[in-house]
């Protein structure tokens, strides 16, 4: 058991952020806990993202992630290689720059406070040399976030983005306690102290007059984690809602589209509405069903018109998504396009 203290002035100051590299690092911890295959909702994602780390040389650097999830070195993971977010919204190369430019004394610091019995090899020119290799690791996660997450973002940040409202509301309502009694996950909140189960490690940290940031995650596998190296925040992670936004989506055909539901709203709203299975904007819309944008969005303004999809804005994106009556829609008139893709 792994028994966090927070006090009433660290619980006071509670804050939610959203961190792109932080999806990406947890994304790799999947897919170290699962050398075979991953379950659902990641099992699609992770096929692909293993051929890119497999097959783009420049994501090479992220093995280090490898071993610092290995069995041999099972250990909590040195804030450095897991930057907390500044900002409750920071874009990428924020996130990166922060990952590169870390203190190399407070990066030595932290490896020895892990590994006190010695720097294992891994971690030699992350020690040695924290510049150099540490800007290898940001490039490494560019390339990576391009080619295995930047796809799935839009929907991804509409999920988070409902996290975030939701746990804004719980704190505005009803304050701290509140937002911490429904995380999903493992944990356990009982004021004043957050009791994680764990069968191979008991430990107790202490948060005294610090700060308490939540990270929602779509990669979070139910998985809490906590960072304590920051000596003015203690950071949790958390599984997010929404996860489901990973799996694929039904195919679209570029052939007769779904009979039943296309005599009753035309082809290419049937289309439109079968695409919106995963939210996405009018841009990605365009580009999945070959369609110019325009014709996108006069479908689009009618289906919204008969309440079957929603807008939402996520930052300066404009994201679309099935409300619960176009899913009722495709359940019961939407069969006809599994056949054809078939």
């Amino acid at each position: 058991m792994i028994r966090v203290h927070l006090d009433e002035a660290t619980l006071s100051r509670t804050r939610v952020a959203i961190s792109r590299l932080h999806e990406m690092i947890r994304g790799l911890h999947i897919l170290h806990r699962h050398p075979t295959i991953v379950p659902w909702p990641y099992t699609s994602w992770a096929i692909n993202a293993r051929k890119i780390l497999r097959t783009t040389p420049e994501t090479a650097p992220l093995r280090v992630y490898s071993e610092l999830y290995g069995a041999n070195h099972g250990r909590p993971t040195p804030d450095a290689f897991t930057p907390i977010p500044e900002e409750a919204f920071p874009d990428l190369r924020a996130e990166l720059d922060r990952l590169r430019h870390g203190s190399p004394l407070v990066i030595r610091a932290q490896i020895e406070k892990h590994y006190p019995e010695g720097t294992p090899s891994f971690l030699q020119p992350y020690a040695r040399e924290p510049e150099e290799a540490f800007a290898r690791l940001a490039e490494a996660f560019k390339v990576y976030w391009d080619k295995a997450l930047a796809p799935y973002w839009p929907a991804m940040r509409v999920a988070l983005d409902e996290e975030v409202l939701a746990r804004a509301r719980a704190l505005a309502a009803d304050g701290p306690d509140a937002l911490l009694l429904d995380l999903h996950g493992p944990q356990v909140w009982q004021p004043p102290v957050l009791n994680f189960p764990r069968n191979d490690k008991e430990s107790t940290v202490r948060a005294v007059n610090q700060r308490l940031l939540l990270l929602p995650l779509i990669f979070a596998e139910d998985i809490t984690m906590i960072s304590t190296d920051h000596p003015q925040i203690q950071s949790m992670s958390y599984q997010s809602r929404g996860q489901g936004v990973l799996a694929p989506a039904p195919p679209v055909s570029d052939g007769a589209p779904l009979d039943r539901l296309a005599a009753l709203i035309g082809p290419g709203r049937a289309r439109l509405l079968l695409a919106l299975k995963r939210p996405s904007s009018t841009t990605a819309l365009a580009h999945e069903l070959k369609l110019a944008p325009s014709t996108v969005s006069e479908q689009l303004s009618a289906l919204l018109a008969a309440e079957v999809v929603y807008r939402r804005r996520s930052g300066r994106r404009v994201i679309y998504g099935l409300e619960p009556a176009g899913d009722l829609l495709l359940s019961l008139l939407g069969s006809g396009q599994d056949e054809q893709a078939g």
